[in-house]
């Protein structure tokens, strides 16, 4: 089964910064020449995350405030207290949201609903320079 490897390069403002990566993942997609399979969207790393939302001003807020609210900075962290740099917290979010996805391609697109958009989140405490790796495989 062919399959098609690109990274995409991102540099973050640092924590919480929410990039739509959508258009960049599709022209990986076209350039694999894949018609028919799936992409894997992977970020490398302890605290970035892949997921889906919708990309429009009100969501870049709700989801923050979202994660502020699930796991907040200003409690203890055993990493905190461990390694002393401020990001307990930027692991146990990454946890749940997860490094990567998988979306299906069809006749060469990916197959998302209509406000849905992929997106990388930076949830470290300070801007990164961050690499994307996108898998395409299929036919």
């Amino acid at each position: 089964m062919p399959a098609y490897t690109e990274n995409i390069t991102l540099e973050t403002e640092g924590e919480l910064h929410i990039i739509d990566i959508t258009g960049r993942v599709q022209k990986v997609v076209e350039r694999s020449s894949i018609s028919d399979g799936m992409v894997l969207v992977f970020v490398p790393g302890s605290t970035g995350a892949i997921t889906t939302v919708e990309y429009e001003p009100g969501l870049l807020v709700d989801l923050p405030k979202a994660l502020e609210r699930l796991f907040p900075r200003g409690i203890r962290y055993e990493h905190h207290e461990r390694w002393h740099d401020g990001n307990g917290h930027s692991h146990v979010r990454a946890s749940f949201l997860k490094p990567d996805m998988c979306i299906p391609i069809t006749d060469g697109h990916l197959e998302l609903g209509t406000w849905q958009q992929i997106v990388f989140v930076e949830l470290d405490v300070r801007p990164r320079n961050r690499k994307i790796v996108v898998k395409a495989v299929g036919e």
